[in-house]
Protein backbone atom coordinates (compact mmCIF):
# COMPACT_ATOMS: atom_id res chain seq x y z
CA UNK A 1 0.00 0.00 0.00
CA UNK A 2 1.02 3.47 -1.28
CA UNK A 3 2.20 5.99 1.58
CA UNK A 4 -0.27 8.99 2.37
CA UNK A 5 0.75 12.42 2.45
CA UNK A 6 -2.00 15.08 3.94
CA UNK A 7 -2.11 18.62 3.74
CA UNK A 8 -2.92 20.79 6.37
CA UNK A 9 -6.32 21.38 5.16
CA UNK A 10 -6.91 18.03 6.09
CA UNK A 11 -5.21 17.58 8.84
CA UNK A 12 -7.83 20.57 9.88
CA UNK A 13 -10.88 18.70 8.89
CA UNK A 14 -9.54 15.69 10.77
CA UNK A 15 -8.08 17.43 14.24
CA UNK A 16 -10.41 20.45 13.89
CA UNK A 17 -13.38 20.42 12.48
CA UNK A 18 -14.52 16.16 12.54
CA UNK A 19 -15.59 17.04 9.12
CA UNK A 20 -17.42 13.81 8.32
CA UNK A 21 -16.36 13.19 4.88
CA UNK A 22 -12.84 12.77 6.74
CA UNK A 23 -14.58 9.94 9.37
CA UNK A 24 -12.79 6.71 7.67
CA UNK A 25 -9.40 8.84 6.92
CA UNK A 26 -9.63 9.23 10.55
CA UNK A 27 -10.47 5.75 11.55
CA UNK A 28 -7.58 4.78 9.75
CA UNK A 29 -5.26 7.23 10.31
CA UNK A 30 -5.58 6.27 14.20
CA UNK A 31 -5.72 2.72 13.68
CA UNK A 32 -2.23 3.40 12.17
CA UNK A 33 -2.77 0.43 9.57
CA UNK A 34 -1.51 3.19 6.25
CA UNK A 35 1.70 5.03 6.50
CA UNK A 36 1.01 8.45 7.21
CA UNK A 37 4.04 10.63 6.57
CA UNK A 38 5.12 14.27 7.47
CA UNK A 39 8.39 15.72 7.75
CA UNK A 40 9.56 18.51 9.69
CA UNK A 41 8.14 21.10 7.78
CA UNK A 42 5.38 19.85 7.10
CA UNK A 43 4.73 19.53 10.63
CA UNK A 44 5.83 23.37 11.12
CA UNK A 45 3.22 24.15 8.55
CA UNK A 46 0.56 22.65 11.09
CA UNK A 47 1.29 24.14 13.56
CA UNK A 48 1.41 27.80 11.99
CA UNK A 49 -1.83 27.40 10.88
CA UNK A 50 -3.26 25.51 14.30
CA UNK A 51 -1.89 28.81 15.73
CA UNK A 52 -3.96 30.96 13.67
CA UNK A 53 -6.77 33.35 15.77
CA UNK A 54 -9.59 32.09 13.34
CA UNK A 55 -9.19 28.27 15.06
CA UNK A 56 -9.72 29.80 18.33
CA UNK A 57 -8.07 27.29 19.90
CA UNK A 58 -6.12 28.16 23.12
CA UNK A 59 -2.31 26.97 23.64
CA UNK A 60 -2.63 23.81 25.05
CA UNK A 61 -5.02 22.40 22.60
CA UNK A 62 -2.86 23.42 19.89
CA UNK A 63 0.07 21.51 21.33
CA UNK A 64 -2.36 18.59 21.73
CA UNK A 65 -3.35 18.08 18.21
CA UNK A 66 -0.06 18.91 17.17
CA UNK A 67 1.76 16.30 19.26
CA UNK A 68 -1.45 13.85 18.38
CA UNK A 69 -0.71 14.05 14.75
CA UNK A 70 3.29 13.88 15.52
CA UNK A 71 2.54 10.72 17.27
CA UNK A 72 0.97 9.05 14.56
CA UNK A 73 2.76 10.07 10.96
CA UNK A 74 6.39 8.65 10.27
CA UNK A 75 8.56 11.44 10.66
CA UNK A 76 10.76 12.26 6.79
CA UNK A 77 13.45 14.26 7.33
CA UNK A 78 13.13 16.94 5.05
CA UNK A 79 16.52 18.28 4.96
CA UNK A 80 17.51 16.09 2.21
CA UNK A 81 14.15 16.42 0.36
CA UNK A 82 14.69 16.06 -3.77
CA UNK A 83 12.52 18.67 -4.68
CA UNK A 84 9.50 18.00 -6.98
CA UNK A 85 9.75 18.96 -10.62
CA UNK A 86 7.07 21.43 -10.41
CA UNK A 87 6.19 24.63 -8.29
CA UNK A 88 3.06 24.85 -6.17
CA UNK A 89 1.50 28.95 -6.59
CA UNK A 90 1.56 28.71 -2.68
CA UNK A 91 5.33 28.20 -1.44
CA UNK A 92 3.88 27.12 1.71
CA UNK A 93 2.00 23.89 0.37
CA UNK A 94 5.60 23.11 -1.90
CA UNK A 95 6.71 20.73 0.99
CA UNK A 96 3.99 18.56 0.73
CA UNK A 97 4.72 18.04 -3.07
CA UNK A 98 8.37 17.76 -2.31
CA UNK A 99 7.24 15.24 0.30
CA UNK A 100 5.47 13.08 -2.28
CA UNK A 101 7.88 13.24 -4.93
CA UNK A 102 10.50 11.55 -2.48
CA UNK A 103 8.27 8.79 -1.37
CA UNK A 104 6.75 7.79 -4.96
CA UNK A 105 4.98 5.97 -5.51
CA UNK A 106 2.34 7.71 -2.88
CA UNK A 107 -0.82 9.07 -2.41
CA UNK A 108 -1.35 13.14 -1.71
CA UNK A 109 -4.97 14.34 -0.35
CA UNK A 110 -5.56 17.86 -0.06
CA UNK A 111 -8.37 20.05 -1.00
CA UNK A 112 -5.97 23.00 -1.70
CA UNK A 113 -6.43 23.95 -5.58
CA UNK A 114 -3.20 25.20 -5.98
CA UNK A 115 -1.70 21.84 -4.67
CA UNK A 116 -4.49 19.56 -7.05
CA UNK A 117 -3.67 21.50 -10.19
CA UNK A 118 -0.64 19.93 -10.35
CA UNK A 119 -2.43 16.53 -9.91
CA UNK A 120 -1.91 15.45 -13.68
CA UNK A 121 1.57 15.98 -14.31
CA UNK A 122 2.42 14.29 -10.91
CA UNK A 123 0.06 11.17 -12.07
CA UNK A 124 3.03 10.71 -14.53
CA UNK A 125 5.41 10.25 -11.50
CA UNK A 126 3.39 7.70 -9.86
CA UNK A 127 1.68 10.53 -7.45
CA UNK A 128 -1.98 10.68 -6.98
CA UNK A 129 -2.86 14.11 -6.03
CA UNK A 130 -6.12 14.23 -4.93
CA UNK A 131 -9.23 15.63 -3.29
CA UNK A 132 -10.88 12.09 -2.63
CA UNK A 133 -10.50 11.42 1.65
CA UNK A 134 -11.07 7.75 0.75
CA UNK A 135 -7.94 7.66 -2.21
CA UNK A 136 -6.20 5.42 0.83
CA UNK A 137 -8.24 2.51 -0.26
CA UNK A 138 -6.77 2.33 -3.80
Amino acid sequence: MRPVVLDTNILLDIFVFNDKRALHLKEVLFDKSIRFIASQKAIEEFADVLSRPLFKLDEQTQVGLLAQWQSIAEQQDDSNLAPAPWKCKDPDDQIFLDLAYQLKPTILISKDNAVLQIASRAASENILITSDYNAFRL
